[in-house]
């Protein structure tokens, strides 16, 4: 069983125990899932910078990135900072994410940010879910995921309010692209080894259709290859590493959005 096999395994029985103790109806009864979401679209087409900051304190492949700084120091500063988004990963198991953090971060930016609920999603469950949650956002996988079932949980995220992110890592991905879409996202980084290969977002680029907006994942790490995606059409720029293996990420995050405003 490779990584990414073992991260689905445990996905499914996290949402097996999550369903009995936290039912659909218990989620639609949240506070949250009656809140008006934010676009991430129109924030991005809105942005000068496209940057969109990740909390990330652990991951499979580097292990612990950041153990020093608080949620809340984080998402304050990518708050000040000018990203036009926040992601926040839920997984616990592999990157000790939780829910509660995007809670928590909806509670300090309060309506100013979107945010992205970033997780393995394979369930309607899982939806309803990130709605409840606060989340605006959700990401689906095309590596994981069937187009039909793309098509059936980009449709249950778009009757409830929610924007979807396709995301893809391969040429022959391309075919899942369907309707109820709002952007693709070109992942640099392959989910089987983990490795990254920067050149993945640019070889891929022009092989997506014109009417969706494009975010880069993965692998970015300086202001020169941001500038060069955005030749490729880039809006959006996903950074969580960069940012989280500093001492302050928040501080950092304003740093790099500076630079980029010159």
């Amino acid at each position: 069983m490779n990584l990414l096999e073992n991260i689905l395994s445990n996905k499914k029985k996290e949402i097996s125990y999550n369903k009995e103790y936290y039912p659909v109806k218990k989620l639609e009864k949240s506070i949250l899932f009656k809140r008006k979401n934010i676009s991430l679209v129109q924030s991005l087409k809105q942005s000068n910078t496209g940057v969109i900051a990740e909390f990330k304190s652990k991951s499979p492949s580097k292990g612990i990135i950041n153990n020093v700084s608080s949620l809340e120091e984080v998402i304050d500063g990518y708050r000040h900072s000018g990203a036009c988004g926040i992601s926040i990963l839920t997984d616990f198991n592999f990157f000790s994410g939780s829910n509660d953090n995007v809670k928590k971060s909806r509670s300090l930016i309060k309506e100013t940010i979107p945010i992205l609920r970033k997780d393995f999603i394979i369930s309607e469950y899982q939806i309803i879910e990130s709605k409840s949650i606060g989340a605006d956002i959700v990401l689906l996988i095309a590596e994981i995921l069937s187009k039909k079932k793309i098509k059936n949980l980009s449709k249950l995220a778009k009757d409830i309010g929610l924007e979807v992110i396709l995301e893809i890592h391969h040429e022959y991905e391309l075919d899942k692209i369907t309707d109820n879409l709002d952007i693709i996202g070109i992942n640099n980084r392959d989910l089987r080894t983990f490795i990254v290969k920067r050149d993945t977002c640019l070889s891929l680029s022009s092989k997506i259709p014109s009417n969706y907006v494009k975010i880069a994942e993965s692998g970015i790490n300086d202001i020169d290859f941001v500038l060069e995606l955005r030749k490729y059409g880039f809006k959006g720029f996903l950074i969580g590493e960069y940012f989280m293996n500093k001492k302050n990420p928040g501080k950092f995050c304003k740093k790099f959005i500076k630079s980029l405003l010159k």
